[in-house]
């Protein structure tokens, strides 16, 4: 069965929701979950998860709030932190894996940290049993596909095409999905413009697919109760999950 990777901004809209959100999401089908790590400039992300952002540190969030979180909903779902270096560096690395370790999450997503600069944060992470997860891009060449595969763990995250989260646009990924193929057997997820609509395009060849932008558009809809948006985003999760392994 392919699986399904779902992102939330912690503590937006507030830090009860988000654990009701987690809840919501792994009963509707859900195996992995991004806790996104609130940061003022999110620069892989497009202006919903960045609006998010916003909104949650100008709610206070506050990194301890994100430790506390994470123990109650990583026994429910599997949980990975899904944040921009610079918060994971300013607090200290070695606190958050720490952290990490006692909530019980299985990795970290740091998207603006590159592969070269990331390895000696893997082995870290890889001695206290989590993952640092990787990223490969379209446009990147065949050597360095080859590089990063070969030492990937727990899935690879596979950027649909170059440019930021939500903005939905569309390419063949069938080459860059054979050539790291031919390098490891851990499994492939594509992330980036990911919805009800382009989710089963979007998976083909692939083992599963990560959304983001389409569940916080409708945590970010004031005209929906908080009841009706846990809902929506578990009706929406239901719907990919179902679409990607008709």
């Amino acid at each position: 069965m392919k699986k399904l990777v779902a992102y939330i901004t912690t503590g937006f809209p507030s830090l009860e929701f988000t654990i009701e959100a987690a809840h919501t999401l792994s009963e509707s089908g859900v195996d992995s979950l991004e806790l996104g790590v609130p940061f003022s400039d999110p620069v892989a992300d497009g202006p919903i998860i960045e609006y998010a952002n916003l909104l949650s540190l100008k709610n206070g969030f506050k990194i301890d709030q994100l430790f506390d979180v994470s123990k109650q909903i990583a026994p429910v779902i599997d949980t990975l932190w899904m944040g921009y270096f610079n918060s994971f560096y300013h607090k200290g690395f070695d606190t958050f894996i720490a952290e990490a370790k006692k909530s019980g999450l299985s990795g970290f997503i740091i998207p603006d940290l590159p592969y070269e600069e990331a390895v000696p944060y893997q082995k870290q992470m890889r001695n206290a049993g989590m993952t640092l997860i990787d990223f490969i891009a379209p446009t990147d060449t065949p050597e360095r596909i080859a590089m990063i595969s070969k030492n990937a763990q727990k899935f690879i995250y596979l950027v649909a095409y170059a440019g930021i989260t939500g903005s939905g646009k569309a390419e063949s990924l069938d080459d860059t999905i054979s050539s790291i193929r031919i390098h490891t057997d851990t499994p492939i997820y594509v992330g980036f413009g990911v919805d009800e609509n382009t989710a089963k395009d979007k998976v083909k060849g692939a083992d599963g697919v990560i959304v983001g932008s389409a569940l916080v558009k409708v945590l970010l809809d004031e005209h929906l109760s908080n009841k009706e948006k846990l809902n929506k985003i578990g009706q929406i999760a239901k719907n990919i999950k179902e679409r990607i392994n008709e």
